[in-house]
């Protein structure tokens, strides 16, 4: 890889690695479909779909995403025991995470636990009863990974903020130590794949404060710090990656066919067995 195009999106940074620049046709392409997915499913701008979903529910078009998505959403509903639930946008509010980026932590509150009575995604249409806010954050950024790697001809490595999307030429990637970004806990070597990653270090605020939420009580979690999943689309790796924040996470990897990695908040790390992780693709230092 030689070329290297560099942006800001969906609140993080992006960085397409290609044989050859990309042509401004393609770049334009890439643009506009990260423009309709913020659109349809940013909870930080007041004139998208989940904002607009979010004053006091509704219908509307179902963004094409919507299917696929939120189907993921009910497998982690049921692996993980209602941990991770759509409906968390309202909870990160109350915590300080909102559109304001407000920081400014309240009482915390538990998502809707009937989530999937009150959110509905058929025959084409998106229907929330109720008030209430859909962060698809579980698996969102991963999602938009594998739409825009799909945008790319040939060989690319699609870098979003650490979810990775490869496509040719494997890719050497350090697992980063969740308490020291100096240090990594070991290697993994992607290749036709994808290597999402989730930390409490990361989007974290106040005194234990951080994004990754158990949806049942609206508290942040604390027995893992981070996690790495290595799958066939980013989507689903970015899926892992938060189940495996909670006791379902390794039977969802496991069903999925998902390689993982994740460190415990006391230091330890676990990984799956019989996987890759095994078999030299993958070296832990700890």
């Amino acid at each position: 890889m030689v070329a290297v195009w560099r942006f800001d999106a969906i609140g993080t940074s992006w960085r397409v690695d290609t044989p050859q620049p990309l042509p401004a046709p393609v770049r334009a392409r890439i643009g506009h479909e990260i423009e309709l997915f913020d659109a349809a499913w940013s909870r930080f701008r007041p004139d998208s779909l989940v904002s607009r979903l979010a004053a006091g529910g509704g219908e509307a078009d179902a963004p094409r995403d919507a299917a696929e998505m939120l189907d993921a959403y009910l497998e982690l509903d049921r692996a993980t025991g209602g941990a991770v639930n759509p409906l968390v946008g309202g909870s990160l509010e109350r915590l300080g995470y909102d559109a304001s980026y407000s920081f400014r932590p309240g009482t915390p509150v538990a998502a809707p636990g009937d989530w999937r009575s009150r959110l509905s995604w058929a025959g084409g249409r998106l229907r929330l009863r109720g008030r209430a806010t859909i962060d698809v954050g579980a698996l969102g950024k991963g999602r938009l990974v594998d739409l825009v790697a799909a945008l790319v001809p040939g060989e690319v490595v699609v870098d979003a903020g650490g979810d990775l999307a490869v496509r040719g030429e494997s890719q050497r990637v350090a697992l980063e130590h969740p308490y020291d970004p100096r240090r990594a806990i070991g290697v993994v070597t992607v290749s036709e794949g994808a290597l999402c990653a989730s930390a409490v270090n990361r989007r974290a605020w106040g005194d234990g404060l951080h994004h990754v939420l158990d949806a049942r009580t609206g508290l942040p979690v604390r027995a893992v710090a981070a996690t790495w999943a290595l799958a066939e689309t980013a989507m689903i790796a970015d899926a892992a990656a938060t189940a495996l924040f909670f006791d379902g996470g390794p039977a969802y990897a496991h069903a999925r066919g998902v390689h993982w990695v994740r460190m415990l908040t006391d230091g330890r790390a676990e990984w799956s067995l019989g996987s890759r992780m095994e078999r030299g693709e993958a070296e832990l230092f700890t």
